[in-house]
C-alpha cells in the first residue's frame, strides 16, 4: 500500500469522525481551544488504536466485526442523535455544551472509529506497516474532527436555537448512512 492509498484511506476513515465533530460544533455558540482539542484527540486517538488492534485480531474475528460494525455504529449514532435531538428541543444550552464530556465523546469516538477497527484486521493481510498507517489516520482524523468543531460552530451562531437539532439529525442521517452503505442499498 502506497502513501497516496493510505492518506485516502485516512481521509475516507476521518468523514465520520469530521460528521460528528461539525454536528458537536454546531451545539456551542462560542468555539473553545478545548472543544476543537477534544473533539481532535478523542477522534484521532481512537481512529489510530481500532487499526491497531484490529491488524492484531486479523483472521480470527474477521467475519464477525465485519458483518456487525455497521449495526454497532447505526445503533450508536442513532441514541447519540436522538439524545442531542432531546436536548435541543426540550434542554437548554448548559446542557448542550456539557457534550464535550469525556463519557459521551467516548461512545462517540468508539462509533466513528468501528470502521477503522474493520480496516486494521484488512491491513493485516496487506503488506502496511501497521504504527505509520495508525499515524496518518490518527493525524488527518485529529485535524479534520477539530476543523468540524470550528466549522460547525460558526454555522451554528447563524443557525441560533436550531443548530442542535442541526447537529441530531447530522448524527442520524451518518448512522442510516452507515447502514445503507453496508446493506448495499448505497455505494
Amino acid at each position: 500500500m502506497g502513501v497516496f492509498e493510505l492518506i485516502l484511506i485516512a481521509i475516507s476513515l476521518a468523514m465520520d469522525a469530521f460528521a460528528v465533530s461539525l454536528g458537536k460544533g454546531l451545539t456551542v455558540c462560542n468555539v473553545r481551544p478545548r472543544y476543537a482539542l477534544s473533539a481532535g484527540l478523542w477522534f484521532g486517538g481512537f481512529q489510530a488504536l481500532m487499526p491497531i488492534i484490529g491488524y492484531f485480531l486479523g483472521h480470527s474475528f474477521a467475519g464477525v466485526v465485519t458483518s456487525v460494525d455497521h449495526w454497532i455504529a447505526f445503533a450508536l449514532l442513532i441514541l447519540i442523535g436522538g439524545n442531542m435531538l432531546r436536548e435541543a428541543i426540550w434542554g437548554d444550552d448548559e446542557q448542550q455544551d456539557g457534550d464535550f464530556a469525556p463519557r459521551k465523546m467516548f461512545v462517540m469516538a468508539v462509533a466513528t472509529s468501528i470502521d477503522a477497527l474493520a480496516v486494521g484486521i484488512t491491513m493485516a493481510f496487506l503488506d502496511v506497516n501497521i504504527w505509520i498507517a495508525a499515524t496518518v489516520i490518527g493525524v488527518i482524523t485529529f485535524v479534520l474532527s477539530a476543523a468540524g468543531v470550528v466549522l460547525g460552530c460558526r454555522f451554528g451562531n447563524y443557525l441560533g436555537s436550531k443548530a442542535g437539532i442541526l447537529g441530531g439529525i447530522i448524527l442520524i442521517c451518518l448512522g442510516i448512512k452507515i447502514l445503507l452503505e453496508h446493506s448495499g442499498i448505497i455505494g
